[in-house]
């Protein structure tokens, strides 16, 4: 059996990984490069593994570095199955549609702004690819085994990374010998709210893994419900806005949550609380559906509460028009918007309008990466450009780090400890991680596995 790493290999972008063997070509996750412009469309409109002849693509979960260049592929020739959970196929059509929307847009705008000899930047894929691909995915439960034919058995187990993410679980036959190989996709945490805990494994072959942050441990998700009560009733005191950039999937889920617990608790100061995001809203949607693929505290809130996402104080704009009206509103009230590092979309818009007024908080909540506008305002920058100006930030601003998907070292260790109770671990590949974190991930588990970890590359292939 061979293994090529097209995608997360040496860096945190562009999931993909080919497998071969002697009557299969499979791909693991087809996920958008994110990074300099001109060399993700490199990378995002030329594929290494021959669409036309793949078999089927494993998709681990929902977020665009995972399945964001699938319609690309369908768009190359690409026809079989996608294989996922659910709640990953219905939150994958949501958000490949907004990524056509938003390339679609950003061509268009490029082709304003592009001198006249310069070739047009067309987008990776349109709509109707996204609608076209859709009808190949296939839905797949957590925890049976799905016979894919005489020589493909596949499982999937709960990664408690996002709503509907995997551990793919493949049993393969290749030359008449069966192998077992684990793709972890994204790894979660342990405690996360709405979330499952990562389910381990009971032994493989080969495993390829995440190791995002091996290098790191996170701060607890506990204390945030607790830190947000106190942010709240500060504002609710002097009046003041709180303004909190949240990626549309999974953050944004994750802190109404919270608040809706705080409004159950009564400890949720009087204040209106706007969801300023139309993409939030609608995996919103998902989430409410999908409430049976979430972890054992929301069931037993739903025994007191039948909508953990939806109470009294809480409403979803929708139209522009609502949004514009928000700026103009006096006293206490939160807005939540994507994106969570402040780069696009409305939240732009409110910071523009609140950050020069001390009474208001600026709430992060989450990584910010360099030179983005939420970096700048992390590292507490006196003024910072909005658009076409510059803007003093007047704002308190506060940083929340305990909502990570990711596994840290400690989840790491655990999940692979346990794991290798169950059953041996034979040789480990470690993608999806900056050369640093694997490296650190590799010294961490090399007693958990029978071979040394192996860090691939990009384009490197391996027999195994």
């Amino acid at each position: 059996m061979k293994i090529t790493f097209l995608g997360a290999a040496g860096e945190v972008t562009g999931s993909q990984h080919l497998i071969e063997t002697d009557q299969r070509r499979i791909l693991l996750d087809c996920g958008l490069f994110q990074g300099h412009r001109a060399e993700s469309y490199r990378k995002n409109s030329h594929f290494a593994c021959q669409p036309e002849t793949l078999d089927a693509v494993f998709l681990s979960h929902g977020h665009m570095d995972h399945c964001g260049n699938i319609p690309r592929l369908y768009n190359q020739g690409f026809r079989g199955p996608v294989f996922c959970t659910s709640a990953t196929a219905d939150i994958a059509e949501i958000m490949l549609k907004d990524s056509a929307r938003i390339q679609d847009e950003d061509a268009r705008y490029l082709a304003r702004k592009l001198h006249d000899k310069h070739p047009p930047i067309e987008p990776l894929y349109d709509e109707e690819d996204v609608r076209r691909v859709m009808k190949q995915f296939e839905r797949l439960d957590y925890h049976e085994w799905h016979e894919l034919g005489d020589d493909l058995k596949v499982r999937l187990l709960d990664a408690g990374h996002i709503l509907g993410s995997a551990i793919i679980e493949m049993k393969i036959k290749d030359q008449g010998e069966w192998r077992h190989l684990v793709f972890t996709g994204d790894l979660g945490r342990r405690d996360l709210p709405l979330l499952r805990d990562p389910e381990p494994i009971e032994g493989c072959e080969i495993l390829i893994s995440e190791s995002t942050y091996g290098n790191r441990v996170h701060e607890k998700a506990s204390d945030i419900k607790e830190e947000l009560h106190q942010i709240l009733d500060e504002a609710y005191r002097v009046e003041g806005r709180v303004i909190i950039p949240a990626f549309s999937l999974g953050r944004t889920q994750q802190i109404i949550y919270y608040l809706n617990d705080l409004y159950n608790e009564n400890r949720l100061p009087h204040m209106p609380i706007f969801v300023d995001s139309p993409l939030s809203t609608r995996l919103v949607s998902v989430y409410r559906h999908h409430l049976q693929d979430m972890d054992q505290d929301v069931s037993e809130v739903m025994q007191e509460d039948k909508d953990p996402f939806g109470f009294s104080l809480l409403d979803y704009v929708s139209t522009r028009q609502q949004s514009i009206e928000l700026n103009k509103r006096e006293g206490a009230f939160v807005v939540i918007a994507g994106s969570g590092m402040c780069e696009n979309g409305r939240i732009r818009h409110h910071l523009k309008n609140g950050l020069e007024h001390v009474e208001n908080t600026v709430v992060l909540m989450g990584y910010q990466a360099e030179n983005t506008l939420g970096r700048r305002l992390q590292q507490r920058d006196p003024k910072v450009k909005i658009f076409d100006r510059y803007y003093h930030v007047k704002a308190k601003v506060v940083q929340l780090s305990g909502l990570s998907g990711h596994a840290d070292v400690e989840d790491f260790k655990w999940w692979y400890e346990t794991s290798a109770k169950r059953g041996n671990i034979g040789q480990v590949f470690l993608v999806h991680g900056e050369p640093e974190s694997a490296a650190a991930l590799a010294a961490l588990i090399r007693d958990e596995c029978d071979e040394e970890p192996i860090i691939p590359q990009y384009k490197q292939s391996f027999e195994v």
